[in-house]
């Protein structure tokens, strides 16, 4: 019997299965062609208005304090404009912008209007006449520029006559409008933080939907509580239209900075860039098509730059200004080429600076200024206060033995003038012609480290250019001639005679013909008082976080700690032997400075200095002067105090002792705040 073939079929739950995937993908696609037809424009829409941008917004600067926590450069807080400019943002959009703003804000100060510029104007003039303006180049004309020469030539073409009558409104949007130029894409640009009122502040904030890239926020600005109190070597920070520095443009850029922004371009604040400029905020926007700001996230926390605090004392550095000041003004009415005096005071066991001051006076405003920076950048010659350094040389180099005499008497070699000292003392040792500066015995040294080794007057002494070279080579070891280490962007080591001849060495030996800066002889004999180690001098003391309480102290970030380069190298007993010279410098019974010194209950010791110094004006020598100088420590025991004082340019054989009573000072006043609990 036939049996008939069955037809399989498909069970009826996977029937079912396919029936739900059919209406599932039915609606699936109904859903999409809703999305893609109905709502495509809306969607694109919110897409575009999804873009991101991170920018980064400046934060204040780090503060700076003396030893005692007593604030030298604060930050003012101020209300500010600002302008980041989204990403493809045309000129016309900047214009508009600024038309905008130009109602909220006043930029119409004389000084702000006379900054204009014709091209400015004829830029402002294109805009608004762009079609008119464009006509003025043919097509022919445009063939062979390119864009930018299309655009200078138009430029050149708009007449005087058509930028002479703005009024004053249109102005103020050019002022404006050039502000924001300067910014660079996402890059924060100030457009006005100088005496923003309140009111314009708060409408800008209210506005802001309607500002493109403008934001009220604020600023801060360097204040010094101490006015123009050592504010040379503190040092200043550029100003948002500098930006960045034009030779460091490059340095800056790799290290996450933006061209206009503002950093330290001299002193402190340039050497301690990398610590105060704290970390940006970064800001994200989310941004619409056209670049407005719909919404913005701070995606870094920005924080202030870390605080400095200094080895100075300001309360003793403005007495020590003051002393310069008094002592200077009792003579500048009749020392004619003297208006400048320096001063350094360091501890000479750490190298922590506790004062330089520079004091010049301006004959034409008949008034003084804080020109402390010349401690560091004018080079002098010291005259006698640099012997030490130069018995010390004689002892190394095997010319001189402790003790050894010479018959302090004038000497003239042939073909040269006649050198001596003050007067003839006759036969003396090393410390007798410290006590009482003699000339001949440093003579006799630099004779004999050239080569001659007798009394050379009425012929030519032996000599061998070498000496001068080592000569130099020890009193570098002190930091005379060389640089001192400071923590400082820029410091001068002097100038440096090419001439090698014996009489020059001669008068090398009594500062007579290189020159050094008061950093320099502050540096020499602080390490004469340190027993041969010389330390690094330094301003900074330690870095701290951030303070957050006005009178609280934040955490240490760093601490800055006491740096030897280098142990002279010279036997102790030489050093000790200079020692004694300079303990009878000041207190000997002849002492050049012991009517000064001799009583003082610090037990000061040190040298005094007389240079003889020419005055030139446009290579014409115009007067003959005298550097004063005078260097020193105290106590001599246990020395915490050591100085540098040099006056330039008193007249001859004036016997002013103005470099003495400076010094006295310095010492006074320091000793005297310390009995107080000052130091």
């Amino acid at each position: 019997m036939d049996k008939k073939k069955k037809r399989p079929q498909l069970p009826f739950r996977l029937n079912l299965i396919f029936v739900v995937v059919f209406l599932l993908f039915s609606i699936l696609i109904a859903r999409l062609g809703t999305v893609q037809i109905l709502k495509g424009q809306e969607f694109q829409d919110e897409i575009d208005r999804t873009v991101q941008e991170t920018t980064a917004v400046s934060v204040p600067r780090g503060k700076i304090f003396d030893r005692n926590h007593k604030v030298i450069v604060d930050n003012k807080a101020l209300y500010s404009i600002t302008y980041t400019p989204p990403k493809g943002v045309q000129a016309k959009d900047k214009l508009d912008v600024a038309k905008k703003l130009a109602k909220y804000i006043s930029m119409g100060s004389k000084k702000q209007l006379e900054s204009l510029t014709d091209r400015n104007k004829k830029e402002y003039w294109y805009l608004v006449h762009k079609k008119k303006a464009d006509k003025r180049l043919s097509a022919k004309e445009a063939e062979n520029m390119k864009n930018a020469e299309q655009y200078n030539t138009i430029l050149d073409r708009i007449t005087d006559e058509e930028i002479s009558e703005f009024t004053k409104e249109e102005l103020e949007v050019m002022v404006i409008k050039k502000e924001m130029d300067k910014a660079y894409e996402l890059s924060q640009q100030i457009v006005k933080n100088d005496k923003v009122k309140p009111k314009e502040y708060a409408t800008v904030a209210e506005h802001l939907n309607e500002l493109p890239g403008v934001n009220a926020t604020a600023d801060w600005d360097r204040i010094y509580p101490y006015k123009d109190t050592m504010k040379s070597l503190i040092g200043s920070i550029t100003t948002q239209d500098q930006g960045i520095p034009s030779e460091k443009v490059a340095y800056y850029l790799t290290r996450g900075y933006s061209r206009n922004d503002r950093v330290g371009k001299t002193g402190l604040e340039e050497q301690y860039e990398g610590l105060l400029r704290g970390r940006k905020e970064q800001v994200q926007y989310i941004t619409s098509k056209n670049g407005s700001i719909i919404d913005s996230d701070v995606v870094v926390t920005g924080e202030r730059g870390k605080d400095l605090i200094l080895s100075i004392d300001m309360e003793y550095q403005k007495k020590v200004d003051k002393i310069i000041r008094t002592e200077m003004s009792k003579v500048v009415g009749y020392f004619s080429y003297m208006d400048d005096a320096m001063a350094v005071v360091m501890n000479p066991k750490t190298g922590e600076i506790l004062s330089v001051s520079g004091q010049h006076y301006d004959r034409k405003k008949g008034k003084f200024e804080n020109a402390a920076y010349k401690a560091l950048y004018d080079a002098h010659r010291p005259g006698s206060s640099i012997k030490g350094a130069t018995v010390l040389s004689g002892f190394q180099s095997g010319v001189l033995t402790p003790g050894q005499y010479f018959n302090d008497a004038k000497i003239k070699i042939a073909g040269t003038p006649e050198k001596g000292s003050y007067r003839d003392m006759g036969p003396i040792n090393e410390y007798t012609a410290l006590e009482r500066s003699s000339n001949v015995y440093m003579f006799y040294i630099a004779l004999r480290m050239g080569g001659e080794f007798g009394n050379p007057t009425g012929r030519s002494a032996k000599f061998n250019p070498e000496a001068f070279q080592e000569m130099r080579n020890y009193f570098s070891q002190f930091g005379l001639g060389s640089e001192t280490g400071i923590d400082f962007p820029h410091e001068s080591t002097g100038y440096k005679g090419s001439k090698k001849t014996a009489g020059l060495l001669m008068d090398y030996s009594i500062g007579q013909y290189d020159t050094f800066t008061t950093l320099q002889l502050a540096q020499y004999v602080s390490t004469i008082a340190n027993d041969g180690y010389r330390v690094k001098p330094h301003f900074l003391k330690e870095v701290r976080e951030p303070s957050v309480a006005k009178d609280q102290k934040s955490a240490i970030f760093k601490t800055v700690d006491t740096t030897v380069m280098n142990r002279i190298q010279m036997d102790e007993q030489y050093i000790k032997r200079v020692q004694q010279g300079f303990t009878a410098a000041y207190q000997g019974s002849q002492g050049t400075a012991s009517k000064v010194f001799a009583r003082k209950s610090y037990n000061p010791i040190g040298k005094t200095g007389t240079a003889q110094n020419e005055v030139y004006k446009d290579g014409v020598k115009i007067a003959n002067t005298e550097n004063l100088t005078l260097v020193g420590y105290a106590p001599a025991n246990d020395p915490e105090v050591a100085f540098a004082v040099i006056v330039p340019n008193t007249p001859n054989n004036s016997k002013s002792q103005i470099n003495y009573q400076i010094g006295e000072g310095i010492l006074d006043t320091y000793f005297d705040m310390k009995k107080k609990g000052n130091q």
